[in-house]
């Protein structure tokens, strides 16, 4: 399992915005994906998607590594931000926007 632990931490560390969904940004394979999906298009940020259904160990990897029971889960400048409730919330309170822009991660106006 390490050699996941090591994926997931390069993905987490290279990536400013790096989303855990079931799927890809262009074809999520559940709601919840869907709806962090449509939130970073409409902030205008660059993001990778890294799909969990390709591999069984990413899929539990993930889990273990962040200590979170669920997917989706977004990650900004290698820190875990959290799951589609949460990403939601901080969306409509704008806490998303400025999290995204005190971490120096570029959006657009919205």
């Amino acid at each position: 399992m390490s050699g996941i632990n090591e994926f997931i931490a390069n993905e987490v560390k290279s990536n400013d915005v790096v989303l855990f969904m079931k799927g890809t940004p262009g074809f999520p394979q559940c709601g919840f994906s869907g709806q962090v999906v449509q939130i970073l298009d409409y902030i205008g940020v660059d993001y990778k998607g890294v799909n969990v259904l390709s591999s069984n160990d990413l899929r539990q990897g993930i889990k273990d590594y962040s200590n979170w029971p669920t997917i989706p889960q977004l990650y900004v400048k290698g820190e875990f931000v959290g799951g589609c409730d949460i990403i939601r919330e901080m969306f409509q309170a704008g806490e998303l926007q400025t999290l995204l822009s005190e971490k120096g991660v570029a959006t657009k106006a919205a």
